[in-house]
């Protein structure tokens, strides 16, 4: 019985990981052994950073309501307890958004809660 090879599925899946691995440096971008591992590696660290994403994003919108609630003689913190026991609905990413392009909105809001 001759030998079977299945060189077509073969090549169209060393040709995918090949696709994603367009721009990598060195042998990582034409070689598949070395391709396969760095495109393993480099989909777990985007999976990792769209979850790292959010915390950072977070952490970014804490800073500019806290430079946005320093200039109306407020801490973070202190902002936020007055706002959660004021029933203001408005979640950390809008009231930067506030804070950052519109500080007389911000300002109103600062001025309720006060």
């Amino acid at each position: 019985m001759p030998r079977s090879t299945n060189a077509v599925a073969a090549h169209k899946r060393r040709k995918k990981v090949l696709k994603k691995a367009k721009g990598f440096w060195g042998r990582g971008k034409n070689v598949h052994t070395v391709a396969k591992n760095k495109v393993e590696k480099g989909m777990t660290y985007a999976y990792r950073d769209r979850k790292a994403k959010k915390g950072t994003f977070r952490a970014l919108w804490i800073q500019r309501i806290n430079a946005g609630a320093r200039l109306h003689g407020m801490s973070y913190s202190e902002f936020m307890g007055k706002v959660l026991k004021a029933d203001i609905s408005l979640n950390r990413k809008v009231l930067a958004d506030l804070a950052e392009h519109n500080p007389e909105a911000f300002k109103a809001v600062a001025d309720a809660v006060k």
